[in-house]
Protein backbone atom coordinates (compact mmCIF):
# COMPACT_ATOMS: atom_id res chain seq x y z
CA UNK A 1 0.00 0.00 0.00
CA UNK A 2 1.43 3.45 -1.30
CA UNK A 3 1.36 6.24 1.55
CA UNK A 4 -0.41 9.33 -0.79
CA UNK A 5 -0.84 12.22 0.27
CA UNK A 6 -1.77 15.87 -1.94
CA UNK A 7 1.20 17.90 -2.18
CA UNK A 8 0.41 21.28 -0.78
CA UNK A 9 0.09 24.79 -2.15
CA UNK A 10 3.76 25.30 -1.56
CA UNK A 11 5.06 22.10 -2.97
CA UNK A 12 2.76 22.06 -5.93
CA UNK A 13 3.75 25.88 -7.03
CA UNK A 14 7.77 24.38 -6.81
CA UNK A 15 6.97 21.20 -8.91
CA UNK A 16 5.13 23.79 -11.52
CA UNK A 17 8.23 26.29 -11.04
CA UNK A 18 11.02 23.18 -11.97
CA UNK A 19 8.83 22.43 -14.80
CA UNK A 20 9.16 26.22 -16.23
CA UNK A 21 12.53 26.20 -15.11
CA UNK A 22 14.04 22.70 -16.68
CA UNK A 23 11.67 22.32 -19.83
CA UNK A 24 10.11 26.28 -20.13
CA UNK A 25 6.88 24.96 -19.41
CA UNK A 26 4.08 27.52 -19.24
CA UNK A 27 0.94 25.97 -19.23
CA UNK A 28 -2.10 25.52 -16.69
CA UNK A 29 -2.43 21.87 -15.32
CA UNK A 30 -5.89 21.44 -14.32
CA UNK A 31 -5.54 18.82 -11.82
CA UNK A 32 -4.39 17.67 -8.17
CA UNK A 33 -0.85 16.16 -7.49
CA UNK A 34 -0.55 12.98 -5.57
CA UNK A 35 3.30 12.42 -4.13
CA UNK A 36 4.22 9.54 -2.22
CA UNK A 37 7.21 8.71 -0.18
CA UNK A 38 9.61 8.17 -3.01
CA UNK A 39 9.43 11.39 -4.68
CA UNK A 40 6.88 10.23 -7.39
CA UNK A 41 4.26 12.34 -8.54
CA UNK A 42 0.86 11.07 -9.37
CA UNK A 43 -1.79 13.53 -11.40
CA UNK A 44 -5.38 12.83 -10.32
CA UNK A 45 -8.83 14.85 -10.87
CA UNK A 46 -9.07 17.59 -8.67
CA UNK A 47 -12.15 16.09 -6.83
CA UNK A 48 -9.80 13.38 -4.95
CA UNK A 49 -8.06 15.98 -2.59
CA UNK A 50 -11.63 16.19 -0.58
CA UNK A 51 -11.32 12.72 0.27
CA UNK A 52 -9.39 12.15 3.66
CA UNK A 53 -6.92 9.45 2.19
CA UNK A 54 -5.95 7.99 5.57
CA UNK A 55 -8.89 6.31 6.09
CA UNK A 56 -9.00 4.12 3.24
CA UNK A 57 -6.62 1.69 1.83
CA UNK A 58 -5.47 2.28 -1.90
CA UNK A 59 -3.06 0.38 -4.18
CA UNK A 60 -2.35 3.13 -6.41
CA UNK A 61 -4.03 6.34 -7.51
CA UNK A 62 -4.01 8.90 -11.00
CA UNK A 63 -1.29 8.45 -13.24
CA UNK A 64 2.70 8.42 -12.16
CA UNK A 65 4.10 11.44 -13.94
CA UNK A 66 7.17 12.56 -12.60
CA UNK A 67 9.58 11.89 -9.72
CA UNK A 68 11.56 14.71 -8.39
CA UNK A 69 14.24 15.53 -5.97
CA UNK A 70 17.36 17.37 -5.46
CA UNK A 71 15.84 20.14 -7.61
CA UNK A 72 15.46 17.93 -10.98
CA UNK A 73 11.89 16.77 -12.74
CA UNK A 74 12.67 13.86 -14.30
CA UNK A 75 9.35 12.76 -16.08
CA UNK A 76 7.76 9.80 -17.10
CA UNK A 77 6.71 8.33 -20.50
CA UNK A 78 3.11 9.86 -19.49
CA UNK A 79 4.84 12.66 -18.11
CA UNK A 80 6.52 13.51 -21.13
CA UNK A 81 3.75 13.41 -23.06
CA UNK A 82 1.36 15.61 -20.95
CA UNK A 83 4.28 18.00 -20.38
CA UNK A 84 6.19 17.71 -23.96
CA UNK A 85 4.01 19.56 -26.46
CA UNK A 86 3.73 22.82 -24.20
CA UNK A 87 7.51 22.98 -23.58
CA UNK A 88 9.93 24.80 -25.46
CA UNK A 89 13.11 24.16 -23.27
CA UNK A 90 15.68 20.91 -22.98
CA UNK A 91 14.12 18.76 -25.65
CA UNK A 92 15.74 16.08 -27.56
CA UNK A 93 14.81 15.76 -31.22
CA UNK A 94 15.62 11.69 -32.31
CA UNK A 95 16.22 10.32 -35.68
CA UNK A 96 14.16 7.06 -36.63
CA UNK A 97 17.78 4.89 -35.46
CA UNK A 98 18.05 6.73 -32.17
CA UNK A 99 14.26 6.74 -31.14
CA UNK A 100 14.79 2.89 -31.86
CA UNK A 101 17.77 2.57 -29.98
CA UNK A 102 15.95 4.78 -27.24
CA UNK A 103 13.21 2.70 -26.99
CA UNK A 104 15.51 -0.92 -26.77
CA UNK A 105 16.68 0.67 -23.34
CA UNK A 106 20.39 1.68 -24.65
CA UNK A 107 21.91 5.09 -23.84
CA UNK A 108 22.18 7.64 -26.38
CA UNK A 109 25.07 10.26 -27.27
CA UNK A 110 24.45 13.31 -28.03
CA UNK A 111 25.78 16.99 -29.35
CA UNK A 112 22.91 18.99 -28.15
CA UNK A 113 23.49 21.86 -25.36
CA UNK A 114 21.59 20.36 -23.03
CA UNK A 115 22.52 19.59 -19.27
CA UNK A 116 20.50 18.02 -16.98
CA UNK A 117 17.07 15.94 -17.73
CA UNK A 118 15.88 16.43 -21.65
CA UNK A 119 12.27 15.54 -22.81
CA UNK A 120 13.37 12.88 -25.62
CA UNK A 121 10.84 13.48 -28.57
CA UNK A 122 10.85 11.46 -32.10
CA UNK A 123 8.86 13.34 -34.28
CA UNK A 124 5.43 13.93 -32.85
CA UNK A 125 5.80 11.73 -30.20
CA UNK A 126 7.14 12.28 -26.75
CA UNK A 127 9.54 9.06 -25.62
CA UNK A 128 10.29 9.92 -21.53
CA UNK A 129 12.75 11.58 -20.22
CA UNK A 130 16.78 10.85 -19.84
CA UNK A 131 19.13 12.89 -18.37
CA UNK A 132 22.46 14.37 -20.41
CA UNK A 133 25.41 13.77 -18.67
CA UNK A 134 28.58 16.02 -19.09
CA UNK A 135 30.04 13.62 -21.35
CA UNK A 136 27.00 13.94 -23.47
CA UNK A 137 25.90 10.54 -22.55
CA UNK A 138 21.84 11.01 -22.38
CA UNK A 139 20.76 8.24 -19.70
CA UNK A 140 17.87 6.31 -20.81
CA UNK A 141 14.98 5.55 -17.67
CA UNK A 142 12.62 3.79 -20.03
CA UNK A 143 12.13 0.56 -17.56
CA UNK A 144 12.44 -3.00 -18.88
CA UNK A 145 8.81 -3.82 -19.19
CA UNK A 146 8.48 -1.03 -21.29
CA UNK A 147 11.15 -1.54 -23.90
CA UNK A 148 11.36 -2.82 -26.85
CA UNK A 149 12.79 -6.76 -26.90
CA UNK A 150 13.71 -7.14 -30.69
CA UNK A 151 16.95 -7.63 -32.47
CA UNK A 152 17.55 -5.78 -35.25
Amino acid sequence: MQNLKALERKDKKKFLGLLKEQFGFEDRLDYSFLTNNKNKIFIVNKEIVNIDLNKIRINSAGLYIAEYSNNEVRLSIEGSQIIGPSSNKNILELDDKEARQWMKGNDLQTEADIQGFAIIKHKNDYLGSGKVTLTKKVLNFVSKTRRLNVSD
